[in-house]
């Protein structure tokens, strides 16, 4: 398997751009018109080591942290949110496997032939990942039986496996992982995703029926589940996340500016940047996207250093940055005019991909209330 890049890369990095250049960013269209699961892209990136940039040196991996990952995803997202999103929770699940799934596993990640995703939503707790209602069942000495209604998993039928909530077996707890093979017997992929964003992520809904697996691919202690979501797990997807939003932002004001650049309004002799109420509602935009790489700036330090405000910082970054993205894309939208409206300027593309980490678990509802509570001393979760 060729090997583009040999170090964790950054938005610097020549073959990263190049991949976008050459590969992501000619098919994004396509992916969007389509709603076509961006194959080319994700196997590229496998190519590209990057499938395996959180997987531990050990395995074979890149051993990057999550600043190399949210440069990688805020680069793939400005060119296509579709594919952005499908690594994004690839890494989110990477970090459960890289911990406790079995060697082959984590080799097979950190070479870039295993896609993985995650499978917590469920159609009875809807967004409250953290509250399970699918079950396991002990089947005999070694077996377990998994039942559940899973709803909008990413890459779905598409990833190579799935780090799957249920509750747990035995103990006490909310919740406890597992490792489940996309082929199992059981599994279902419910309908093509055919949604107003994101169009090639393959989000659907997939049912678990009588879905056998060993007791081993019990990822970490039966009921512990929850804890490795939240200290694991969620960290990664809030973050990257922010990284996804940030991406499309990005994006939106270059595609916006160029606009007020290159457009001139033929009775005045002037380009729309020469209008000053346009200038003023562009630079309240670009101060939006500043603040929230500053902020993010902020949360991967903290994270890094192990600050007190890490926990708060990687709870709230989501949340800004979801609000930022779609506060931009509307602004976009409107400095375009109808423009904006035509597909080929690229603008109502990112504004569809922009209002999706809205509603992604947990949204910004429910992630203003966990910064609350943080900030107040009180527990994220009510015990039952």
């Amino acid at each position: 398997m060729q090997t583009i890049m040999t170090e964790p890369p950054n938005l610097r990095s020549d073959a990263f751009e190049a991949l976008i250049r050459g590969i992501v960013g000619p098919l994004a269209d396509e992916v969007d018109r389509a709603g076509r699961f961006p194959r080319e892209g994700i196997r590229a990136l496998g190519e590209a080591g990057l499938l395996g940039l959180l997987s531990a040196r050990e395995n074979g991996g890149a051993g990057a942290g999550l600043r190399e990952a949210a440069q990688v995803i805020e680069g793939l997202a400005g060119a296509c949110g579709s594919t952005a999103m499908v690594l994004l929770m690839h890494y989110s699940a990477v970090t459960a496997l890289d911990r406790h799934a079995p060697e082959d596993v984590r080799r097979e990640i950190a070479a870039g032939r295993h896609l993985t995703t995650l499978a917590f939503s469920e159609r009875g707790s809807r967004s409250h990942f953290w509250a399970p209602v699918s079950t396991a069942e002990p089947q005999g000495a070694d077996a377990v039986r998994l039942d559940a209604q899973k709803s909008w998993v990413t890459a779905a039928g598409e990833a190579d496996s799935y780090v799957w909530s249920s509750r747990p077996l035995r103990a006490d707890g909310p919740m406890s992982l597992w490792l489940v093979p996309a082929g199992s017997a059981g599994l279902e992929v419910h309908g093509d995703y055919d949604g107003f964003g994101l169009r090639g992520n393959a989000s659907s809904p997939v049912s678990a029926t009588a879905v056998a697996v060993p007791r081993s691919a019990l990822l970490g202690a039966d009921g512990e589940g929850l804890s490795t979501a939240l200290e694991v797990v969620l960290p990664c997807f809030l973050v990257l996340s922010a990284a996804f939003s940030l991406g499309v932002t990005e994006a939106l004001l270059g595609l916006t500016a160029a606009h007020l650049r290159n457009t001139r309004l033929a009775h005045l002799d002037q380009t729309l940047a020469q209008q000053p109420m346009t200038r003023n509602q562009f630079a309240g935009l670009r101060l939006r996207a500043d603040a929230l790489r500053a902020l993010l700036e902020e949360t991967l330090t903290a994270t890094e250093t192990g600050r007190p405000e890490a926990t708060l910082r990687v709870l709230q970054i989501k949340a800004l940055a979801a609000e930022t993205a779609a506060e931009v894309a509307d602004g976009a939208m409107r400095l375009c005019g109808g423009a904006a409206f035509r597909r080929e300027t690229g603008v109502e593309r990112r504004f569809r991909d922009a209002l999706a980490a809205r509603v992604m678990a947990p949204t910004t509802e429910a992630l203003h209330d966990f910064c609350g509570r943080v900030e107040l001393g009180l527990p994220l979760f009510e015990e039952a």
